[in-house]
């Protein structure tokens, strides 16, 4: 494999983590087994992401669809989440990783809020990596979430409506203060941005592999990366612009 170039990394990596259930009928298991092995996958991916040093690494988590999966997978999703968070808090405040979440935080069980807001609190002086989980998490409903706040700020005459940018309207968004993913991967081979950071991802580059999530590491990530390298980013510029020589 390539070298990584490290004067080259993206900033932030945004990972749809699919396939733990498809991982775990190929293994004859059941669907949770695939679920604590996408845990190790986690924390392998958190590791070297910190080693290269990227800003920000986002994670879909849960999404709002996924309330409507069967009761027991759920409730061992939100036991594996806390579980989690409480066994890597310290290792984040030992590594400078603060840890970030988006979405419908409120829709999360009582004691995995609490865990939540726990960890964060505990790592929100840390500077050195964002580890975002997006959690409750759709785009539609972020925009929407976005919409409501501009339009409660009119009412009340805090903004005024030719003060709207594109800047000003990230400000609203789950995401503020976050820089935009350069990176989405994909796990699982599935062709689909699934309702995830659907503003944010304007300009980002896509990169899709078959590797269901459980068995995506770190050799796996550096592909994603090298790949991501090779190409070339013009955000509707062209490559003699880019390279300054336009005539």
């Amino acid at each position: 494999m390539e070298e990584i170039d490290k004067e080259r990394l993206p900033h932030h990596i945004a990972i749809i983590m699919d396939g733990n259930g498809r991982w775990a009928k190929k293994k004859s298991l059941n669907r949770i087994s695939g679920h604590i092995k996408g845990v190790n996958a986690v924390r392998e991916v958190v590791e070297a992401c910190r080693e290269l040093g990227i800003k920000v690494l986002t994670l879909y988590a849960f999404s709002i669809e996924n309330w409507r999966r069967p009761a027991d997978e759920v409730n061992a999703l939100m036991g594996l989440l806390k579980e989690y968070l409480q066994k890597e808090c310290a290792e984040m405040v030992r590594n400078n990783i603060r840890l970030n979440a988006i979405g419908r935080i409120e829709d999360l069980p009582r004691d995995v809020q609490t865990t939540l807001q726990e960890t964060m609190e505990k790592t929100k002086r840390c500077d050195g990596m964002i580890l975002n989980l997006a959690l409750s998490y759709g785009g539609r409903s972020e925009i929407l979430h976005a919409v409501q706040g501009i339009l409660s700020d009119l009412q009340k005459g805090t903004i005024k409506w030719e003060e709207m940018t594109v800047q000003r309207f990230h400000e609203y968004l789950w995401t503020h203060g976050i820089p935009d993913p350069d990176l989405l991967i994909r796990t699982s081979g599935e062709l689909r941005i699934s309702n995830f950071l659907l503003w944010q991802i304007a300009y980002a580059e896509l990169y899709v592999t078959d590797t269901l999530w459980p068995d995506f590491d770190r050799e796996e990530l550096l592909k994603a990366i090298v790949d991501y390298q090779s190409r070339e980013r013009r955000f509707g510029l062209t490559s003699e612009q880019l390279n300054g020589r336009e005539e």
